[in-house]
């Protein structure tokens, strides 16, 4: 309940904030048109004055400019503000001449200046020309300058900053919401410098129109005087010279806080800590300085005609501060000495902890690091972000953030894929060509320098681009050097899948799965370890069996698990459980599944020379047997391939692990699926039968 209230209260004291705005800045626009008395003038003014020194000390405590943003419209708002104040006061001053009661006017015009009479004038025209020129040609003008610099250099190192943010998101260095976070403070900022660029203007229009409507008070307070209140000119001048200087006078006073506070927030860009903490840390850094400026003042103190009794207390001054700073330095050194000791006996500690090596990474070449910068484009790093999403929805698999470094050990045209620090993959790229792939379906040559493809070891070309359209023409796939790497990263993935999925990621799914799926993870988690349960993962996507059906994974170990834990008997039931799914992966447009079958005794052979290991189930067959058992697959796997299929071999449950591990050497990618496996409305057709010849 109190919760309830505590938000109810929030966004009552919000809805009553936006009104109160809306009112004040109505009620600043009718300024303009409304007369106001002379009473509540003064009070305008008065606010005027707090709200300047208000937004100057804000500003002098501010630490990042984005935690003033509303520092532009503000300007505005106050700008205007001003002069509505100084519309009111000369429609007063006019209307009633040497009755005007304006009590913040008189005392500009009279206190302010210091004196009375002709003096008192001509002292107030002065000071009040010297206060417009210092705001002018100062501190607006330099306002305006730094804030058009700012603007400018903000927005051309945008790209640098959102490629820095980028790569530290793909090395895993920071998270998304805090990639997100910065991208949306470099935004702010952006539109920050770019509003304070046009904001500035408001400043140096103020001051114009201040010098105007002075002049207008002066002229035609006189003229009215004259010639509408039957005054003498003396008397006029007088009158309305005063009022005209006191008026201007308290609406530049705020002014000038506005503009300084306007210089200050864009030449404090670098800052880490207030204008306060910036001076004093940096004031105070070296004692030398003091000592050579008490040294300085002590010395001109004895020259004829210098101030003795100034100058020699600023000598002592100067010189105790350089004591104490140099103390204080001396304090520090010697403590900093004694906490490097203490530590000392530690330091061989300092080397047993390890860094962790990065899940996966890809290391470039110098030549090839354009291909990761946002100002030429940086198409690698947004299909880097895309094969991961990829990655999750084909195998399940969430890919670590993928760490991208330059490694001025590779040729400059190299980039090189490992995992966990030990290289998978490496390629050569030639930047400004193009790869032109022989898919085995080509009508004629075309020229370029002979290559292999990284990804798929296909016979391939570089060409350039003025060759491009006639390879395309004549059957070559042509890829840009983007393509290559990610094209290469994804069969990387794919084939390593099993090594990239680590125990802390399993942890991460279940997690995850358990706030919808409690039962299931519960139920898994208290017959299975998470080791377990990590090998049965990492077998099904050794053979490309996507775990992104979590839910029915873990199901079927649950259900399993107490029958027996032996990792090969949970994957065969894992992936009949996965049935529809596998066979639906092999299957082409017609429900069908061309495979290759084992003959029946060959298969028993098999089965029977079992041998469980650490590592599994393995077929323990005579080396001659053995042989002979993968020539006869090979062959059988060409003969598949002539005919335009991909290889998949049919045979029992007890088999199936024996198949692919026994080819798992000679060929890694063979598809092998058992008969549970394989669901009612997927047709089946016989391509060869392997055999062994005796």
């Amino acid at each position: 309940m109190a919760d309830f209230q505590s938000v109810l209260s929030n966004a009552f004291l919000r809805r009553r904030s936006d009104v109160l705005v809306a009112v004040g800045v109505i009620i600043v626009v009718m300024m303009l048109i409304i007369p106001l008395p002379t009473v509540l003038l003064d009070g305008f003014m008065s606010l005027n004055i707090v709200l300047s020194l208000l937004v100057i000390l804000i500003v002098l405590y501010t630490s990042n400019a984005l935690e003033f943003s509303v520092f532009p419209t503000l300007l505005l708002v106050a700008t205007v503000f001003g002069l509505a104040l100084n519309v009111s006061s000369t429609r007063l001053i006019l209307t009633q001449g040497a009755d005007f009661r304006g009590r913040i006017v008189i005392a500009f015009g009279n206190f302010v200046v210091g004196t009375t009479g002709t003096e008192g004038l001509v002292v107030g025209i002065i000071i009040f020309l010297i206060l417009i020129a210092v705001q002018f040609i100062v501190i607006t003008k330099g306002a305006t300058r730094v804030a058009e610099v700012a603007a400018r250099f903000t927005l051309d190192a945008l790209p640098g900053k959102q490629m820095a943010i980028e790569a530290e998101y793909n090395s895993g260095a920071i998270t998304e919401e805090v990639a997100a976070k910065r991208k949306n403070e470099l935004e702010r900022e952006v539109d920050f410098y770019g509003a304070m660029d046009g904001a500035s203007k408001f400043v140096s229009g103020n001051v114009k129109v201040g010098i105007l409507i002075t002049v207008i008070n002066i002229v035609g307070g006189i003229v009215v005087g004259v010639t509408l209140h039957g005054e003498s000119l003396a008397d006029a001048a007088d009158t309305y010279i005063r009022f005209a200087v006191g008026d201007g006078l308290v609406t530049q006073f705020p002014a000038l806080l506005i503009s300084t506070a306007t210089g200050i927030i864009v030449t404090r860009a670098i800052s880490d800590g207030s204008f306060g903490e910036d001076i004093t840390e940096q004031f105070s850094r070296q004692s030398r300085i003091y000592w050579i400026v008490a040294a300085f003042l002590f010395g001109i103190a004895f020259l004829p005609g210098f101030p003795w009794y100034v100058l020699l207390p600023l000598s002592v001054a100067s010189a105790f501060l350089a004591y104490r700073l140099g103390h204080r330095q001396v304090q520090e050194e010697t403590r900093t000495r004694e906490e490097s000791a203490a530590r000392a006996p530690e330091a061989p500690a300092e080397i047993s902890p390890v860094a962790p090596l990065d899940p996966l990474s890809l290391e470039l070449g110098y030549g090839l690091v354009p291909l990761v910068d946002r100002d030429k484009g940086a198409e690698l790093l947004d299909r880097v972000t895309r094969i991961r999403r990829e990655m999750a929805l084909d195998l399940g698999l969430v890919v670590p953030r993928i760490r991208i470094i330059d490694n001025m050990r590779l040729e400059p045209s190299e980039y090189s894929f490992k995992i966990r620090g030990t290289e998978v993959g490496r390629g050569t790229i030639r930047m400004g060509s193009f790869l032109a792939i022989n898919p085995g379906s080509v009508t004629e040559e075309v020229p370029g320098e002979r290559t292999t493809d990284p990804a798929f070891g296909l016979p391939a070309m570089w060409i350039s681009e003025d060759v491009r359209d006639r390879a395309e023409r004549a059957g070559y796939t042509v890829v840009d050097s983007p393509s290559i790497i990610a094209t290469h990263l994804t069969e990387i993935i794919k084939h390593h899948a099993a090594d990239i999925l680590g125990r802390q990621e399993v942890r991460s799914m279940l997690d995850a799965l358990k706030k919808e799926y409690s039962a299931v993870v519960e139920d898994v988690q208290a017959v299975l370890s998470l080791g377990e349960i990590q090998k049965v993962l990492q077998s099904l996507l050794s053979e490309q069996v996507s775990i992104r059906n979590l839910v029915a994974i873990l199901e079927a170990l649950a259900d399993f698990a107490s029958v027996s834990k032996d990792p090969t008997f949970l994957v065969e039931k894992v992936r009949q459980a996965l049935a529809r799914q596998i066979c639906l992966q092999h299957a082409d447009d017609e429900r069908t599944i061309h495979v290759m079958t084992i003959d029946p005794t060959l298969e028993r052979r098999l089965v029977e020379s079992r041998v469980d290991t650490a590592g599994g189930a393995v077929p323990g067959l005579a080396p001659e047997a053995q042989r002979k058992w993968i020539n006869a697959l090979m062959n059988a796997v060409r003969h598949v391939q002539q005919v335009g299929h991909v290889p998949v071999v049919l045979c029992s449950e007890a088999a199936r692990p024996l198949v692919k591990t026994s080819a798992r050497r000679d060929i890694p990618d063979l598809s092998v699926l058992s008969v549970p496996e394989i669901v009612s409305n997927v047709r089946i057709e016989a391509l060869a039968e392997i055999r062994i010849e005796e």
